[in-house]
């Protein structure tokens, strides 16, 4: 039977994704594990598929884009700067959308292995994932944009979520509030970073973190909703609420009007995503603005860079995101 990748990994003591980019002379690997891997190679007479090799070299002239939920408004002008630069480059965009499902994620990766696709821009449903080794074993280069995964070393556009979400929870304990929830998406690199921050800037005012007042869920309307009703109904319940992202944002505002609360007077509000419509309703709405546009841009160039032969060490790319103050939150509006 012929030695595999797999079998080369599991010699070496790495993943199968490293060997990968080991044999493809791909240089952002450690030299101490690079010459593991190659004598672990060397040692079981691993022969490189030249199959896959072929495979790996006849690429499409499109690139793909995976998103977690293409009805948030956020991926609008994320999938609109991708398309930008893939246009110039001559490619065309396969878009995607996992509705946060894990599955439909797997499904897409084989979808774009299957297609040869040139490139694959990724916002993973999870923090650890191991599907995406099927792209990078395919050698097809992986951009993760919005969100990162934790047990493989790619390419990473992100903002800065827990510098985001502590500047927004630190303006609503500078206005006077104490008693502060908080809304968050699970499982994703954006709710655990944007919860830390929220407790990073609770603790750096000396103010107790209380476990009930962080309600966890999927980053969508209906669960902002349902998580907005928990908190409410605490036997004393906060009087301020950051949400994780604009869908939580929504859905605990619709609560607050279900129960006949009004913002700011009886419950402050902020959240995390900046949208057009936070300047023109009222009371308008304190947020957290990301550069949508050039996190887009930004992951895009960086593919091409991989697809054009780049081999340098993994990028982490951090945004500056900018809180934007307006009536929702209690305090003086700046914006």
């Amino acid at each position: 039977m012929a030695v595999t990748i797999k079998d080369v990994a599991k010699k070496a003591g790495v993943s199968s994704a490293t060997v990968s980019r080991v044999l493809s002379h791909q240089s952002y690997v450690r030299e101490e594990v690079r010459m593991r891997v190659l004598q672990a190679a060397k040692e079981l007479n691993y022969q490189p598929n030249r199959v896959a090799r072929s495979f790996r070299a006849n690429r499409s002239k499109i690139i793909g884009l995976i998103v977690s939920d293409i009805l948030n408004p956020f991926y609008t002008s994320l999938v609109r700067s991708v398309e930008d630069i893939a246009s110039r480059n001559g490619y065309a965009v396969f878009l995607c959308n996992t509705d946060e499902n894990p599955q439909k994620e797997e499904t897409y990766i084989d979808f774009m292995i299957g297609e040869r696709v040139a490139g694959v821009l990724l916002t993973p449903v999870f923090e650890e994932s191991v599907v995406v080794n099927r792209l990078l074993e395919a050698g097809i280069p992986v951009v993760c944009l919005d969100r990162k995964i934790k047990n493989v070393i790619l390419d990473t556009v992100m903002v800065n979520n827990l510098d985001g979400a502590y500047q927004v929870v630190s303006h609503l304990i500078d206005i006077g509030h104490q008693r502060i929830g908080a809304i968050v998406g699970e499982n994703c690199t954006t709710g655990l970073q944007r919860e830390d921050g929220y407790r990073n800037a609770l603790v750096d005012h000396n103010i107790s973190v209380k476990e009930d007042y962080i309600q966890r869920g999927a980053p969508r309307e209906q669960d902002g909703s349902l998580l907005a009703r928990k908190l409410l109904s605490l036997p004393n319940p906060p009087n301020a609420v950051f949400c994780g992202n604009n869908l939580l944002t929504i859905g605990t505002l619709r609560e607050i009007n279900a129960q006949g609360m009004k913002v700011p007077d009886d419950i402050a509000i902020a959240g995390f995503d900046d949208l057009e419509w936070y300047g023109l309703v009222e009371p308008t709405i304190t947020a957290v603005y990301q550069p949508v546009s050039e996190l887009g841009s930004r992951a895009t160039e960086i593919l091409f860079q991989r697809i054009g032969g780049d081999q340098s060490e993994a990028k982490m790319v951090l945004l500056n995101p900018e809180l934007r103050i307006r009536r929702s939150s209690g305090g003086v509006v700046v914006d």
